[in-house]
């Protein structure tokens, strides 16, 4: 079955400061690799902007999306925590603001609007895209660096 895949990663240089993050889509032959960089932000942020930013490229929703993520932060944020934050109104079980409120939200549309599914992938371990995007990430990271 024909489906579009997304590997993202990220890199930021200090917790918080300037992040990057990466992203690959594979449909059929068609490959695509981007990347981009905020001044100030966290890990976190640059985790759910990359999915984000990957999602926000597909035209069509009548595929399959298939997303790749070495970030349990993200995994476990849309797979498992997301429903209790939107019963509770976006509060953790805390009763406190959930982080980065405004792109889970906005990352939340978006995997509504696609028939997407989402696995997690060991970071820097032996699949080819995931350390594509995680060097592409670092690597301009590394450049602001100098």
């Amino acid at each position: 079955m024909t489906k579009i895949t997304i590997y993202t990663d990220w890199s930021c240089l200090w917790n918080p400061g300037p992040g990057w993050w990466a992203c690959f889509l594979k449909f059929w032959k068609n490959e695509k690799t981007f990347s981009w960089w905020k001044k100030e932000t966290t890990n976190n942020q640059m985790e759910l902007t990359a999915l984000i930013k990957a999602l926000e490229q597909l035209k069509t929703d009548k595929y399959p999306v298939v997303i790749w993520t070495d970030s349990k932060y993200v995994l476990d944020g849309i797979t498992k925590w997301i429903k209790n934050w939107k019963k509770n109104n976006w509060k953790t079980a805390n009763k406190k603001d959930v982080k980065n409120k405004e792109l889970w939200q906005k990352l939340d549309n978006l995997m509504q609007k696609f028939n997407t599914e989402i696995h997690w992938v060991k970071a820097h371990a032996d699949d080819k895209y995931n350390n594509m995007v995680d060097e592409l990430a670092r690597s301009e990271a590394e450049k602001f660096n100098k």
